[in-house]
């Protein structure tokens, strides 16, 4: 097998003839808004051969964190059909191969391996995840309810009759100004532990992708107020939940629930065929597992897909950040025992 690199309009012709939706993370529209990322650069369009077939198709970025550079394949490569894991070993060296000898500074490629190989690691940093949830969204309303689990349909329905929230599409709303959409993902923040990116980054994923491919969705209540929101994002017939955040004081009055239908009627009148609410967990990803609960009632079946996977280009430079990772880490984790400890000591004192 051999990776080779084309222009764009090759990679579009090969894709065209794949009969499924690229990931849009491997779309043309997604190289451009990554573009205006600081530190994230298109490296360009692969497509995979073996022998005189094509096997699977490829965009790469270029990412440049921390003083390093490495290069990543989100959801791809896109195989023409289910890759054996021989078949995944011999890409994998055929990408090692072909990326050494473009020069690249990278130190590995992130990119979705099915198998774990051997010449693959976890990633070193993100969350990875091998199954999702994805949602029928054709037939319109009442069959999209019909398909759900019985504990989808009971919530949704009662999320029609009792969430005090109204849902619609304010895509335009949130470019215009994105301060009151931006509250409450701090707060969903604060309450999951993460650090939201600038306001700006979503806004601007919004403007460069358009509403043909990138979408908001709210919810607000009686006073007008955004309490929940999500960003959806479109290519071809696929729609995927891409980001989503509500108020801490709306948590048990089902409004995610009737966002979450909203969301798929709405991609549903669009002419998308399938909704990804995007990552749940299992053995492989357990700090996932908090989002199975409420993700997969919406679905009876639950989907394998190929997860992220590190391929050393650079071994020993690669060896390095890993090591400097689980020093990171560990003294996070020291700093984090500490404060519980300072905790519980202000209680037992009061």
């Amino acid at each position: 097998m051999e990776l080779q690199k084309i222009d764009y309009d090759e990679y579009r012709q090969i894709a065209e003839g794949i009969g499924r939706p690229l990931p849009i993370e491997q779309t043309e529209s997604w190289a451009e808004y990554q573009k205006t990322v600081e530190g994230r650069t298109p490296y360009g369009y692969f497509k995979l051969v073996d022998g005189t077939s094509i096997a699977a198709v490829m965009s790469v970025m270029d990412f440049q964190t921390h003083g390093y550079h490495y290069l990543r394949s989100e959801h791809g490569p896109v195989w023409l059909d289910e890759p054996s894991e021989d078949q995944e070993r011999q890409a994998v060296e055929a990408i090692r191969s072909c990326l050494r000898g473009m020069g690249s500074h990278a130190v590995f490629v992130r990119m979705a391996v099915a198998h774990e190989l051997d010449a693959t690691r976890p990633t070193l940093s993100t969350i990875p995840y091998d199954r999702t949830v994805i949602v029928d969204v054709t037939g319109g309303d009442e069959a999209i309810l019909s398909r759900m689990k019985p504990r989808g349909r009971r919530d949704v329905r009662k999320a029609l009759r009792e969430a005090p929230v109204t849902c619609a599409d304010e895509t335009q709303r949130a470019i215009e100004s994105f301060d009151e959409y931006y509250e409450v993902m701090v707060e969903t923040g604060e309450r999951d532990g993460f650090v939201p990116a600038p306001a700006s980054d979503y806004v601007t994923m919004l403007e460069v992708l358009g509403p043909e491919h990138c979408r908001l969705l709210a919810g607000r209540d009686e006073d007008g107020r955004v309490v929940t929101w999500s960003i959806c994002t479109i290519s071809g017939t696929r729609a995927t939940r891409y980001y989503a955040a509500s108020r801490n004081e709306t948590m048990r009055k089902h409004v995610s629930d009737k966002l979450v239908y909203f969301e798929c009627c709405e991609m549903g009148r669009l002419g998308c065929e399938e909704y990804d609410l995007m990552a749940i967990g299992s053995e492989f990803s357990p700090s996932l597992m908090g989002l199975n609960e409420f993700k997969t009632k919406f679905c009876k079946e639950v989907a394998e897909v190929a997860p992220d996977r590190d391929l050393p280009l650079k071994p020993a430079t690669y060896a390095a950040l890993v090591q400097a990772r689980r020093l990171v880490v560990a003294r996070r984790q020291r700093r984090e025992d500490k404060a519980r400890k300072g905790t519980r000591g202000e209680k037992s004192e009061g």
